[in-house]
């Protein structure tokens, strides 16, 4: 071993020895553990007595397992160090200081690491080692502290592996064999299991760590959330792990942010059980706070999709609210109304049009083509209104969605600028872009209008040019084309 990687290893073994130790700590301020899932039937396991001996047993542990030690050492460096170096070089000896930096999150991996392979060495199926259980779900616990990096990436696969009982980075399911595998045939009939089934005992254990993290901090609840959002994507543990209570019951968190993180579940849950993903939205809804709202506004779109017309209300709710944020996500939204009620979306695209916020005004413009579609007429006056109300910002997008009318339908396009002029609206700036745009056309149009000319046509779509490589003569006959190639042989 090299002199810098030494010395770099001494600081990263004392930073993780005293990591450890904390970890630890926390992790047994709850006792007992839970019991391992898995044992062997000849030898009993032996729960620690009290958490100081078990503390004891992970710093003996690390000490004297150094192979252990520099072997995820090895694998945190080459995964961490910038790669702008030479293949032959030494990480430890270029990125040195950089490691000296970082040393604390070399530690946390590493940590993290250590909990990977005392777990894996407790559910081995041949001799699952107990001691290193009580070790692995200690430490998990303990480092499960923050709502972001290793945590949240690493936390949430330890968790899913204590409710198989399997050991960690093992492949839970597998997709169908299809003919582009070398294992694949046609004619075999073999029932697969795609989904995954929960462990008894390891969903107790699986619980003991949820049940720490909800009744603790504000960020360690936030790092739960952040699991149930990953876990939410494997149905069969929901109901083992009560994860839908944990949901409606954060909904009521007295920490506005952690209800926040409920909201990114909501569309998994609604998918999972309607009736409580509804219930989810309603309490989100019922609380007061903007940070709430806003967020609840911004996955509105994902309720829509899956509640259909029981989300109507939350829209109409939200298009009272007094916030300008849930107001620009609420408008946004509106166009979610047109695959319910089509008569319900124009009447509320003809409210927004008045509305007092340029924003919401905004939101509703790329609605408008879809309007058209669905009412040529406009009955309503909804295009005239808009062009009234002299936002540069709205005139521009309609300005475009009139020009690409003149293209697409002439009639319409005609009704449309007459119902302008009979509204007195100024279309002097849209006539201005249409000169610059088209100016033959524009005159045309004028012409028109001032009954001194036809109606221009709609445009002519060019037919594809012909292939002029491929062959115009006729092929010969099949009889005739192989007398031909016999006669050559």
């Amino acid at each position: 071993m090299s002199k810098e990687r030494a010395k770099v290893s001494a600081r990263v073994f004392e930073a993780v020895e005293t990591g450890l130790v904390e970890a630890l700590e926390r992790g047994t301020t709850a006792w007992p553990l839970p019991s391992p899932p898995m044992m062997d039937p000849d030898f009993p396991p032996v729960a620690p007595s009290a958490p100081a001996v078990l503390i004891e047993q992970g710093i003996g542990i690390l000490r004297i397992d150094k192979g252990m030690f520099d072997h995820h050492l090895n694998a945190v460096v080459d995964l961490i160090v910038p790669h702008r170096m030479n293949l032959t070089d030494d990480p430890f000896e270029v990125h040195q200081r950089w490691l000296y930096r970082r040393i604390g999150k070399v530690s946390e991996r590493l940590l993290f690491n250590i909990a990977t392979d005392w777990l894996a060495q407790s559910f081995d199926e041949h001799a699952p080692n107990t001691d290193r259980w009580w070790l692995a779900i200690a430490l998990i616990n303990g480092l499960s502290t923050v709502p972001h990096g290793q945590p949240v990436h690493q936390g949430y696969h330890l968790l899913e592996s204590i409710a198989l009982a399997e050991r960690p980075g093992t492949w839970h399911t597998q997709p169908e064999v299809g003919p582009q595998h070398l294992e694949w045939n046609p004619h075999a009939v073999v029932p697969r299991t795609t989904s995954v089934t929960a462990h008894a005992d390891g969903v107790r254990a699986a619980k003991w760590l949820i049940e720490r993290l909800e009744n603790d901090t504000s960020a360690r609840r936030l790092l739960l959330l952040e699991w149930t959002q990953l876990l939410l994507h494997r149905p069969a543990l929901i109901t083992p792990l009560g994860l839908d209570q944990v949901l409606l019951r954060r909904t009521l968190d007295v920490d506005p942010e952690v209800a926040t993180r409920v909201t990114l579940c909501l569309a998994k849950a609604i998918e999972f059980d309607r009736e409580i993903g509804h219930e989810l939205a309603r309490r989100l809804h019922g609380r007061d706070e903007v940070i709430v709202q806003r967020a609840l506004a911004d996955v509105l779109t994902r309720m829509f999709r899956r509640l259909e017309w029981d989300a109507v209300p939350f829209l109409q709710d939200m298009l009272k609210s007094e916030d300008e944020g849930v107001l620009a996500a609420a408008s946004s939204t509106v166009g979610d109304l047109r695959f319910l009620d089509v008569e319900l979306w124009a009447e509320t695209l003809l409210e927004l049009s008045k509305h007092p916020l340029p924003l919401v005004r905004r939101n509703i413009v790329p609605s408008l083509r879809d309007y058209i579609s669905e009412f040529p007429t406009d009955t309503r006056q909804l295009l005239p209104t808009l062009w009234k109300d002299g936002d540069e910002v709205v005139r521009t997008r309609m300005r475009e969605l009139m020009m690409r009318m003149d293209e697409v339908s002439a009639d319409r396009f005609g009704t449309l600028v007459r119902t302008f002029i009979s509204e007195d609206c100024d279309l002097l700036p849209f006539w201005t872009t249409f000169d610059l745009r088209r100016p033959e056309r524009s005159q045309q149009w004028k012409n028109w209008l001032n009954n001194d000319g036809e109606r221009p046509q709609d445009f002519e779509v060019p037919l594809p040019a012909p292939n002029t490589n491929e062959e115009t003569t006729d092929l010969p006959d099949l009889k005739d084309a192989l007398e031909f190639f016999n006669h050559d042989l």
